[in-house]
């Protein structure tokens, strides 16, 4: 086991934990600090650690927003119930993850191998920049039809469920693209935001075990450490970034997050660019 590799576990932990819930895209800042601070290990490890450490993050949403997710609650004669409320919601969940839970499985290996690269993460960093800034420049004037999680229809969800296949190309930002969607068809931003976190979690869940089936968990006890650490950084980091999220978005725009892939992508290309014409 080694310490260089723990504090890179740790750096890639924070990136993981920072970027998940900002509409700013977790796995194209992922690809791009794992140039800079490669980790020691083999790529179909990487490959797997990237997605499984996620379930980290995956918890955070869990814990805080566990009341308004957990389907059952204890009845006045002391039975546990199911709350009809809460089933709605799983259902509009559902519905919602499985066009891109259809496209990720039956294009996984053809999107890993064509499109996880540093041109495509800034291109899709740049593009959907120009988005945000572009649909909340309409949000000025416009009056959103769903202000609450609750008003939220079946037919909706799955509109926001087909958005979120975008995100299956890297430097798109899951998030983004579902709150994008979301915005896009009437729907407020805090309900968007809310209900993007709940879809991370059967599809961030599938990822991480899709990704485990198929690379096997053959591995070794400081393979299983890293994971593990990456893992409960993402878990503290995201705890504080959804918060700091959901109290943001009452009172600003997702403008300045527009700006920041915009300018981000920019210095990607820009490091891509001199990194091909130095070799």
């Amino acid at each position: 086991m080694s310490f260089v590799e723990i504090l890179k576990v740790i750096v890639l932990g924070l990136v993981e934990g920072f970027t998940e819930w900002l509409p700013i895209s977790s796995t194209g800042h992922m690809i791009l600090v794992n140039e800079l601070i490669h980790l020691n290990q083999p790529d179909s490890y990487y490959e797997v650690f990237e997605v499984v450490i996620q379930l980290g993050a995956i918890l955070a949403v869990v814990t805080t927003f566990f009341r308004e997710i957990w389907p059952f609650a204890r009845q006045k004669n002391g039975s546990v119930g199911v709350l009809p409320s809460k089933i709605n919601l799983w259902v509009k969940i559902i519905v919602a993850c499985l066009p891109a839970a259809v496209i990720g499985i039956l294009f996984d290996d053809l999107l890993n191998k064509y499109l996880y690269n540093g041109f495509v993460v800034a291109l899709m960093l740049i593009l959907y920049g120009i988005f945000f800034i572009l649909i909340e420049n309409r949000n000025e004037t416009f009056s959103f039809r769903i202000k609450k999680l609750q008003d939220l229809d079946l037919r909706t969800a799955f509109i926001i469920g087909l958005f979120q296949c975008l995100a299956l190309i890297p430097g798109t930002s899951r998030s983004g693209a579902t709150i994008l969607g979301a915005m896009l068809v009437g729907v407020a931003r805090t309900p968007a935001s809310e209900f993007s976190f709940f879809l991370s979690i059967p599809v961030m869940f599938g990822a991480s075990l899709l990704k485990l089936v198929k690379h096997g968990f053959g591995f070794s006890g400081p393979q299983w450490f890293y994971l593990i650490l990456g893992m409960v950084v993402a878990y503290f980091v995201s705890v504080y970034c959804i918060d700091f999220l959901m109290k943001y978005i009452r009172t600003h725009s997702f403008r300045i997050f527009g700006w920041y892939r915009i300018a981000l992508g920019i210095i990607v290309l820009m490091w891509f660019l001199v990194s091909s014409l130095l070799h």
